[in-house]
């Protein structure tokens, strides 16, 4: 009898895989993205890259590996090393027809001298293709080849739908928890190039600053639990996470922050109808002037900017554990 009830019970999980496959082949993509991040980085991006992967109604027209600090355990911060590590995951994933390229190697000397790339050039390449539906370029780390792409081509601000930045200090009458005095992150990646993007571009820009994206903090052993175990894909992942956990020697604590997925959750995940990151909150205002410090200083004459508040942590983790199941 044991037997038999393990046996219905893998029948119903394999049918319940493969209805889900089913239903994911039946939606076709409304949005095209564009995915730049720093993949040799921090391993969060490569969470990102596998839900936006994995979410039929995205489709990923290019993927554009980017350079960031120099060293981050161990890792290369050239964007040839984020190339690499971005096909090594796709070829996990057998998912080595999504095309991968290079963005700069360096970062701006100035507000107006562009690095070009390949990276840069796709992204203008199709910005200027005819497709009705919404273009949406997804950063995960510096703004060296959006803002490189602009000054080449300033016709690419009335293409993109939205350049989505994940990056920023907190704007302090915005932030629900302590304010950091440090330069963010991302921003320090390329600060020249995020004034380039804030200051001097015409792009729309969709920010989620270290404050908000800080709260997509899960426990280090439910992703284990929940992401390790669901696949080869998840394994691989789980073992690229446990590198900087175990150079730390436990000095990371208990949780990890996938900081990136917030661009899977702001652009997949929309509503059905009157499409918008409906169980999100943020706030439209002018884009204020970033100054050298990556402090903001209020702009009365900027362009509208969204900037994200809060951020659907259960839709984006349920939606990503069940889409990864079994890959």
């Amino acid at each position: 009898m044991r037997r038999i009830i393990l046996l219905l019970m893998a029948t119903i999980a394999l049918l319940t895989v493969s209805d889900m496959q089913a239903q994911n082949e039946m939606r076709t993509s409304r949005m095209r993205v564009i995915v730049d991040n720093d993949f040799g980085g921090d391993p969060d991006g490569l969470f990102q890259l596998v839900h936006q992967v994995l979410s039929p109604s995205a489709e990923i027209r290019a993927i554009v590996g980017s350079h960031h600090y120099e060293d981050f355990f161990g890792n290369l911060g050239s964007a040839a090393f984020a190339c690499q590590s971005a096909r090594d995951l796709l070829r996990v994933m057998r998912c080595d027809s999504v095309p991968v390229y290079a963005g700069a190697e360096g970062k701006f000397a100035d507000v107006n001298t562009p690095l070009p790339s390949e990276g840069a050039r796709v992204i203008i390449a199709e910005a200027m293709r005819d497709d009705p539906r919404p273009l949406y370029v997804l950063c995960g780390a510096g703004l060296t080849n959006i803002a490189s792409a602009y000054i080449m081509d300033p016709r690419i601000a009335e293409r993109i739908s939205a350049v989505v930045w994940i990056g920023g200090m907190e704007y302090a009458d915005l932030c629900r928890n302590q304010l950091q005095k440090q330069r963010e992150y991302n921003q320090g990646i390329d600060p020249v190039a995020s004034q380039v993007v804030f200051n001097h571009s015409t792009l729309n820009l969709w920010q989620i600053p270290r404050d908000t994206y800080r709260q997509a903090l899960y426990g280090y052993t439910e992703l284990w639990r929940r992401i390790g175990s669901a696949g080869k894909t998840g394994a691989y992942l789980m073992n690229r996470l446990a590198i900087p956990f175990e150079r730390m020697h436990g000095g990371l604590g208990e949780t990890y922050i996938l900081g990136d997925s917030p661009l899977v959750l702001v652009t997949a995940l929309q509503s059905p109808w009157e499409a918008d990151p409906s169980s999100c909150e943020y706030v439209i205002r002018k884009t204020p002037f970033l100054n050298d410090t990556g402090s903001y200083v209020e702009n009365p004459e900027g362009r509208p900017i969204r900037i994200f508040t809060k951020i659907d942590t259960r839709l984006m983790l349920e939606d990503f554990v069940s889409k990864i199941i079994g890959k």
